[in-house]
């Protein structure tokens, strides 16, 4: 009576010496069952081999590797490259794997693939250091040479990709670098013709400006000065020419005619004008032009009728009839006016350079603006030329190094095995199961068969039926009613008719 209440270890022996046979029968029974099954499922072998990661040949600082993805993110794009349809199906036509009219061809690619195992080898670093390659088949010789098949395909699939990968940088670099060159060459005629524009202009050229400016205004203040003195030379011999004509009261016959007075008039007039717009009406050389001007005019007026004889030469053309003080006179008043033309002249040309100079360095700031613009984009374009350049020459030489094959490589360590024995079925543990098992299905039973019987066996029973105390216990008595030996065979396996008789009081 299982569980009518608490059950001690006496209890326990005492179902397992009445429920002996019955476990027993079942834990041979289970474990023959497991043995022939063992023996009835179809073996599989399984065919491994090693594959470990060479690292390139020729250290990192010198040449740089394309390929820097992760290997395990590797493994399982080759994995799934190599596991298409496309790579599978001529493997399973060719070894003839998963036989049969009830597997499709779909089918039987599934299963070489669910076959197929790649697994890392575990490692504390970050880099992987290899990885293995089994394959599960009903047969040794078929199962090693899938492995070897598979493997073959891993290790040329990794060559094939990290050149590709090598090839395919390379040729996006180059095609970049023709990218970046022609921008380039717009940047550098772009800056060609700045700098041919606004040359003497520029940034750079500012200091020199400067300096130069500064060099060109004193030498215009010189300039002047040397105009100031040649003038005051040219209007002294002048006036002294003047004076010892006008002492001479020279005639029309000396030479000298109206037309040639009226043009000296006319180049003293410009003369006022010139030292007017230098001095004042008070300076000395004014006072003395005014003069002469003055003097000439009288002269003029006094002619009663004007010369219309044709005059050659200047107004300080030496005449033959001329004192010889009065031609040299002339001859220092031609050389002094010659002076002050080339001292104008110089005057002028140095005007000219400083009013230059003052421009280059009044639109100084806005031609340094644009000078950024133009030189930043060239810098950009040529920073970026470089950049792809560089890295061009690397992925140059990762190709090279990859198409000789002394890059990071895949290289099979131990050759596909051919398996002695199955990997499944085990038929040990399969025996040890069936033990097992058989075991736990007989006591399981034991227990149930136990639950529902009903029969009193001891006093502890008997008290926990009625709640009542024991008197006396009736031992066996012969000449009682027996069971039937027929049925003695099953009495492990039904209800046990003997009870004991107690008296309760």
């Amino acid at each position: 009576m299982l569980g009518h209440r608490e059950l001690t270890m006496q209890d326990y022996v005492g179902i397992l010496k009445r429920r002996f046979w019955l476990i027993l029968a079942s834990a041979v029974l289970v474990t023959g069952l497991a043995v022939l099954i063992s023996h009835v499922v179809p073996p599989q072998y399984v065919s491994q081999t090693l594959v470990i990661i060479e690292q390139q040949k020729v250290p990192e600082n010198y040449v740089k590797p394309v390929v820097t993805e992760d290997l395990g993110e590797r493994l399982t794009t080759m994995k799934q490259q190599i596991l298409s349809r496309s790579r599978v199906e001529p493997i399973v036509e060719r070894f003839n794997l998963f036989p049969g009219n009830r597997y499709t061809m779909d089918d039987r690619v599934e299963l070489t693939r669910n076959a197929i195992g790649v697994n890392p080898i575990p490692s504390a670093r970050a880099n992987v250091p290899g990885f293995f390659i089994s394959f599960k088949a009903k047969d040794a010789r078929t199962a090693q040479q899938v492995c070897s098949e598979i493997t073959s395909l891993f290790v040329s699939e990794n060559l094939s990709a990290r050149e590709q990968s090598a090839e395919g940088t390379t040729d996006f670099l180059k095609q970049q670098l023709d990218d970046a060159k022609r921008n380039l060459d717009e940047q550098d005629a772009k800056l060609a013709t700045f700098q041919q524009k606004y040359i003497g202009r520029l940034p750079e050229q500012e200091s020199s400006n400067t300096n130069a400016l500064q060099a060109r205004t004193s030498q215009l203040d010189a300039a002047n000065q040397a105009v100031s003195r040649a003038q005051q030379t040219v209007t002294l011999l002048d006036a002294m020419v003047s004076q010892q004509s006008h002492d001479q009261r020279a005639e029309p016959t000396t030479g000298v005619t109206v037309d040639d007075r009226r043009a000296q008039l006319k180049t003293l007039m410009a003369q006022k004008q010139e030292l007017e717009a230098l001095y004042t009406p008070d300076h000395p050389d004014v006072v003395a032009v005014n003069r002469k001007i003055a003097d000439l005019q009288a002269e003029i007026a006094q002619v009663p009728v004007p010369s219309t004889t044709p005059a050659p030469t200047p107004t300080t053309a030496i005449s033959n009839t001329d004192s010889p003080q009065q031609q040299q006179l002339k001859a220092q008043l031609r050389a002094a006016e010659l002076s002050l033309t080339e001292a104008k002249e110089e005057q002028a040309s140095i005007g000219q350079q400083v009013r230059t100079y003052e421009g280059r360095i009044e639109s100084s700031p806005m031609v340094e603006e644009e000078f950024k613009q133009v030189t930043r984009d060239h810098e950009t374009a040529l920073q970026f030329y470089n950049t792809l350049l560089t890295k061009m020459n690397e992925s140059s030489m990762a190709t090279a190094l990859e198409r000789r094959q002394q890059g990071e490589q895949f290289t099979v360590m131990d050759a596909a095995n051919l398996p002695d024995a199955p990997t499944f079925p085990n038929r040990p543990l399969f025996a040890v199961g069936g033990l097992a098992a058989g075991l736990a299905i007989g006591l399981l039973l034991a227990g149930l068969l136990e639950y529902r019987d009903t029969s009193l066996r001891n006093e502890r029973d008997i008290f926990a039926f009625t709640k009542l105390p024991t008197l006396a216990i009736i031992a066996h008595m012969d000449g009682l009613p027996q069971v039937d030996p027929e049925r003695s065979r099953w009495k492990h396996f039904s209800r046990n008719k003997k009870s004991l008789e107690s008296v309760s009081g």
